[in-house]
C-alpha cells in the first residue's frame, strides 16, 4: 500500500493531508512541519503520525512538499542527502512540489546532492479541495513513470478532480481553476445582491444564488452539453431569462471574465520568471 508524507502542514498541505487520510487511511499518512507542534496537532486530530523531515522521507513513498516557494530550494537541498542514502539502499522516493510558480526544471538542480534523478512531480490545487470539490493539476517531466502519476491521483482522489496536464499549461490552468473561485464568489454575491434588491432576505438570496451556481456547474459537467446550449434551453422567447441575459451582455460579463483569466495568466507568467 502507498504511504504519503506531507512536509508543510499549512492551509493547503493540511487540506491535502486530510484528503490523503480519507483515501489511504490514517496509518498511511505522515505529517511534518517546521513548527513541529503544528504537525503534531493535525496528526492527533487525523489519527496519523507526526515526524521530522528525515523520518517522513524515510518512511513514506510519496512526499508532498507544501512549503512556501522561497523555501523550496532549501528543503530540497536538505532532503538530497537523505534521498541519496535511501537510493544506495535500493529505496527510491517520489517528491511532489506544491510551490506555485516554481517549475520542475528550476527545482531539479537543488536535488543534485541526491546523485540520481529523483522523480519530481508538481501539483497545483485550488482552495475547493477543502470540501472535496477541488480541481488539481498534476504534471511531471517527460518520461516520468506513469505509475507515479496514477499513485498521486489516487492519494488525492478524495480532494476532487485531479487532471494530468503539460507543465506548459500550468499557468493557464491556475488562471482558470486556481484563481477562478475568487472570480465566481463575487458573481454569486452579486446575484444575491440583485435578489435583495428585488425583495428577498439576504440569507435566502445568498442560498438561492449559491445553489443555483452549484447546480448550473453540475449541469455542464454531468450532461456534457455546451454552456451556450444549456443557456438557450432556459431562455423562452420574449421571456424574463433572455432579458436578464441581454443585460449581462450589455454590461460585459463575458469580456470581464475573459479579461480576469488573462490578467491572472499574465501575472502567473511574470511570477514564474
Amino acid at each position: 500500500m502507498k504511504r504519503a508524507a506531507f512536509i508543510g502542514t499549512g492551509n493547503m498541505g493540511g487540506t491535502l493531508a486530510r484528503a490523503a487520510v480519507r483515501a489511504l487511511g490514517p496509518d498511511q499518512v505522515i505529517l511534518a512541519n517546521r513548527t513541529a507542534a503544528k504537525a503534531e496537532a493535525l496528526a492527533a486530530e487525523l489519527g496519523c503520525a507526526a515526524a521530522d523531515n528525515d523520518r517522513a522521507v524515510r518512511e513514506a513513498e510519496y512526499i508532498f512538499l507544501g512549503v512556501k516557494p522561497h523555501l523550496m530550494a532549501g528543503l530540497l537541498e536538505e532532503l538530497a542527502p537523505v534521498l541519496a542514502d535511501l537510493h544506495s539502499a535500493g529505496e527510491d522516493k517520489v517528491l511532489i512540489s506544491m510551490a506555485a510558480g516554481r517549475q520542475i526544471a528550476d527545482l531539479r538542480p537543488h536535488l543534485a546532492g541526491a546523485g540520481y534523478g529523483v522523480p519530481l512531480l508538481r501539483i497545483m490545487p485550488n482552495t475547493c479541495v477543502a470540501i472535496g470539490k477541488g480541481m488539481t493539476a498534476l504534471c511531471a517531466a517527460p518520461g516520468t513513470d506513469g505509475a507515479h502519476l496514477a499513485a498521486v491521483e489516487e492519494i488525492l482522489s478524495t480532494s476532487g478532480c485531479v487532471e494530468v496536464v503539460d507543465e506548459g499549461q500550468m499557468d493557464a490552468f491556475s488562471a482558470v481553476a486556481g484563481c477562478g473561485p475568487a472570480f465566481v464568489y463575487p458573481y454569486i454575491e452579486a446575484l444575491a445582491d440583485g435578489g435583495v434588491m428585488a425583495g428577498l432576505p439576504r440569507r435566502k438570496a445568498l442560498e438561492y444564488a449559491a445553489q443555483t451556481a452549484l447546480g448550473a456547474a453540475a449541469m455542464v459537467l454531468e450532461t456534457g452539453e455546451h454552456p451556450g446550449a444549456l443557456k438557450d434551453a432556459v431562455c423562452s422567447p420574449g421571456g424574463s431569462t433572455i432579458a436578464g441575459v441581454a443585460a449581462l451582455e450589455r454590461d460585459g460579463l463575458r469580456a470581464a471574465a475573459i479579461d480576469a483569466v488573462l490578467a491572472a495568466w499574465e501575472r502567473n507568467r511574470e511570477l514564474g520568471k
